[in-house]
């Protein structure tokens, strides 16, 4: 699958792997989602717990997305890749 299919389903992909690329942090981010594996889970959690400290930061749906992404370790795998790719065009 290509990088601008897979941004077109997550349309917040794409702006995320830009914030990350901008700060040469896209193959950390991308060795995170891969190695942590079951962690992410909790670390979504953690999101959820944290949402009214975190929502000065992130909006509302920009949060909730980025738990979903946490919680389901396919899609956590796949941005990873996305971002491997977004860093290496």
């Amino acid at each position: 699958m290509q990088a601008q299919s897979i941004s077109e389903g997550h349309p917040l992909w794409s702006r995320w792997a830009q914030f990350l690329c901008n700060r040469g942090l896209e193959n950390m981010a991308a060795w995170v989602l891969e190695a942590a594996g079951p962690l992410t889970a909790l670390s979504a959690q953690l999101l959820y717990l944290g949402a009214p400290l975190l929502r000065p930061a992130l909006t509302g749906g920009q949060l909730d997305a980025l738990a979903s992404l946490l919680e389901n370790s396919d899609e956590a795998l796949a941005f990873a890749a996305f971002l491997r790719e977004a860093g290496n065009p």
